[in-house]
């Protein structure tokens, strides 16, 4: 039994914009993707609204095998106390290895480093895995917006889930 090489967790840097712009679409899928497929001229992974600041990657011998995106849902100060995972994507060839739990619990410790007491998030409803783990990692369904979008002409459900930092 080979035991995977580690990985480590560290904040983004302006300098990931092109490989996680490939990871990105190289991870796109019908499974969490409410927009078509990106075609070509690919937007900056980063831009006014999408910083570096609010993402963690995972990287592993100088390869990034995923990312999540912690971030203010709104710019109000009356829900600056709440953050928003916005984004959680692990490379075909990394999953099954932690990688998203890991992701995922990173970002839950950025957010209580950022004084955050509550954290949410979005998922489709038929996103099994994506569920899973939420649920494992002490989210639960806080709402449901039935019929929410319509992707390949079915109607799929927006689920909101949330949990607490305490």
């Amino acid at each position: 039994m080979t035991v995977p090489e580690t990985f480590v967790i560290r904040g983004a840097l302006q300098g990931d914009a092109e490989p996680l712009g490939v990871l990105d679409r190289a991870t796109w899928s019908p499974l969490h993707a409410v927009l078509p497929p990106p075609s070509e001229p690919y937007a900056p992974f980063f831009d006014d609204r999408h910083r570096p600041e609010d993402y963690l990657v995972a990287e592993r011998a100088g390869l990034l095998l995923g990312y999540v995106r912690v971030a203010r849902p709104t710019p109000l100060d009356s829900n600056a106390h709440v953050r928003q995972i916005q984004g959680l994507a692990v490379a075909d060839e990394a999953r099954g290895q932690g990688v998203g739990r890991a992701l995922l619990r990173a970002a839950l410790a950025k957010a209580r480093a950022d004084g955050a007491v509550r954290v949410t998030l979005r998922v489709l409803g038929h996103n099994v895995p994506a569920r899973a783990l939420y649920e494992a990692e002490g989210f639960t369904v806080e709402g449901v917006l039935p019929g929410e979008f319509l992707l390949d002409g079915a109607a799929v459900d927006d689920v909101l889930m949330g949990r607490p930092l305490g």
